[in-house]
């Protein structure tokens, strides 16, 4: 039996290496839709929890080191949940552009 060409062989790893490349970039989009909704919902809940306790955390320091007792912490809180709404946003807009793709 004849051997293969050195360039056959360098097809075969190419057409190999790109296959992998191929299944790795499908995996998400295979995914159940159970899985997609509860990673969607968790990243969801984490974005807009770490807002309000970022928020709350800078606001209770400041009122410590300023004295200023609730004023701070409500401010922050409110700042805290408005950057989580629109980190949430702009989840959701990458989504949809990942979706249409």
């Amino acid at each position: 039996m004849k051997e293969l060409p050195e360039d056959l062989k360098n097809l075969d790893e190419r057409i190999k290496k790109f296959q992998k490349q191929d299944l790795s970039k499908n995996s998400v989009a295979n995914e159940s839709d159970f899985s997609r909704f509860s990673r969607i919902g968790f990243r969801v809940g984490t974005e807009m929890l770490s807002g309000v306790l970022a928020g709350g955390a800078i606001g209770y320091f400041l009122d410590i080191w300023l004295q200023s007792k609730p004023l701070m912490l409500i401010i922050f809180l409110f700042l805290g949940g408005a950057a989580g709404v629109l980190n949430v946003y702009r989840f959701a807009k990458s989504e949809e552009k990942q979706r249409e793709e």
